[in-house]
């Protein structure tokens, strides 16, 4: 299986991890957010793998500025919903090796997951 690397295209914590994939001859296909969307059963499928709080990104800005009702009581399917509604709040990036995923990037899990 081809792994397929999810996230927005001018995200650097995306151009390292596709840098770093292109640096090592890794085939891989790219999932854009801003123009695909989020898949609903593959983000609902991290968020059983991974916990919501891991696939959900509330540092950054688009997180932050929720209304605080939104920000408020959280739990899996309410952090689904949010990050349907803006994809950008999705940790970036999410890679899909088939059998696991892998949020975010750290080049030396990248290359235990690679090996």
């Amino acid at each position: 299986m081809t792994p397929t690397l999810y996230g927005i295209p001018n995200c650097d914590t995306v151009k390292k991890a596709r840098v770093w994939l292109d640096g090592r001859g890794i085939a891989y296909a790219f999932h854009d957010y801003k123009k695909q969307g989020a898949p609903e059963a593959a983000l609902r499928a991290w968020v059983d793998e991974l916990g919501w709080e891991t696939v959900l990104n509330r540092a950054g800005t688009t997180f932050r500025a929720l209304p605080e009702a939104d920000r408020a009581d959280l739990n899996a399917d309410k952090a689904v919903r949010l990050m349907l509604a803006q994809p950008s709040m999705i940790k970036r990036p999410i890679l899909d090796l088939g059998d696991r995923r892998i949020a975010g990037f750290k080049p030396e899990i990248y290359e235990a997951a690679f090996g």
